[in-house]
């Protein structure tokens, strides 16, 4: 594993001094991981949902692709992906929230309306909103929440991300779980 590591590394550094061809070396072996990472991902989403793994990956490559960032290695390669990946749910759901508000819905009454429950969209959306305050006092935990739920990372990948143990992983995760719930109340993670 250490040498697939330092391989991606070098092909990262490589690209970004302008290496056209460390790009398409490093293509199939990135897009692979971000492809697992992403089917992990939506093993946790509503089976109806629109955005399929493969267009999150396409998605975020491209973005990934596009960008000029003097990468560091492979972890923050990957931990920028999990927070474009997390992006495009987060504008994915944006989107269909805000369909499903207009263009064409039926109208419903007060009563109606307060008796739905909020669909899987609106509860990603709250999760962000909670991630983005728990940022504020707290990065590590939000970054630990995003590499795990939104990277789909393991414990051993997300400590390995953020150059901190499994254990403190798990800590980090349990309280911020904690902190979630409280928070969201029943749609929390």
């Amino acid at each position: 594993m250490q040498g697939h590591e330092e391989d991606i590394t070098r092909l990262l550094h490589e690209w970004h001094s302008g290496d056209r061809d460390a790009l398409a070396r490093l293509t199939p072996v990135v897009y692979a991981e971000l492809k697992r990472l992403a089917e992990r991902l939506f093993r946790h989403e509503s089976p109806g949902h629109t955005l399929q793994p493969t267009a999150l990956v396409n998605e975020a490559y491209e973005s990934l692709a596009r960008m000029d960032v003097p990468w560091q290695d492979r972890r923050h390669f990957y931990a920028i992906a999990a927070r474009l990946m997390r992006r495009i749910l987060v504008n994915h759901a944006t989107a269909r929230t805000a369909a499903k508000r207009g263009g064409g819905a039926r109208k419903v009454t007060l009563d109606e309306q307060s008796a739905m429950v909020a669909g899987p969209d609106e509860q990603l959306l709250a999760l962000d909103r909670a991630l983005e305050d728990m940022a504020g006092f707290d990065a590590r935990k939000a970054n630990v929440v995003e590499l795990h739920y939104f990277g789909g990372l393991s414990y051993a990948e997300t400590a390995q991300a953020l150059d901190i143990s499994t254990t403190t992983v798990h800590e980090e995760l349990r309280t911020a779980r904690a902190w979630l719930q409280q928070h969201l109340g029943d749609g929390g993670i």
